[in-house]
């Protein structure tokens, strides 16, 4: 079964971005969930449950959109057959922590350079993070599939020279740990070790994976 409409379900120009690199823009069309409300992960002890509050959260968007989509096309005699894309990413720090701790957006408030800042001295300089994405994908007719993928990212040690200046250029601001690897904040990027795109928002090599899963279902 070949699917003729993608609605992502994100708010993420980043995301659309990437997924016109494998789906035709003209089968795309962009559709954020109505509350951007999301559950937090204060009461995520370990990787596990952050893993699985992760995956809740991405349903939660695309169901969202399929129970609006469903509402919409239900008097219509054929229906277009589509796909809806939901994602959440976050980073997760484990680097001398008796807990892991998620890093997610920078907060809205006027502080949230000084938040940014510490971040980048305390957790990320000189250390190795995850950048964990999970993808969900599911029909109209409710048939689904998801994954969890995960990439080491490690930051240089001396990221002092160039902070004030990445702050000043507003890019943390929107993204998971406060920066953007497509981006500037490349400058304090050492290595990488797995998918480059899901660092970014959404890894492709997985969702042309669940693509076909929901294909075959």
């Amino acid at each position: 079964m070949s699917f003729r409409r993608y609605l992502l379900a994100s708010r993420s120009p980043r995301r659309l971005e990437l997924l016109q690199l494998i789906v035709h823009p003209d089968l795309i069309a962009v559709r954020p969930p109505a509350s951007s409300e999301e559950a937090g992960f204060d009461d995520c002890e370990d990787l596990a449950s952050i893993r699985q509050r992760m995956l809740e959260i991405a349903r939660h968007k695309a169901n969202q959109v399929r129970n609006e989509l469903n509402a919409e096309e239900e008097g219509l005699f054929e229906r277009p057959r589509t796909l809806i894309i939901s994602a959440d990413t976050t980073v997760i720090i484990t680097e001398g922590l008796s807990r892991p701790q998620v890093l997610g957006q920078p907060p809205e408030s006027e502080d949230w350079r000084e938040i940014t800042r510490d971040w980048f001295l305390t957790h990320l300089a000189g250390k190795t993070h995850l950048a964990a994405t999970a993808v969900y994908v599911v029909t109209p007719d409710g048939r689904s599939s998801e994954r969890i993928v995960e990439t080491r990212v490690t930051f240089r040690s001396d990221v002092s020279p160039w902070l004030n200046w990445y702050l000043l250029t507003g890019e943390p601001r929107g993204k998971a740990g406060g920066y953007a690897l497509q981006g500037a904040g490349s400058v304090f990027v050492e290595r990488v070790e797995g998918s480059l795109t899901n660092v970014v928002g959404l890894p492709l090599e997985a969702l042309l994976e669940l693509f076909a899963e929901v294909a075959l279902r």
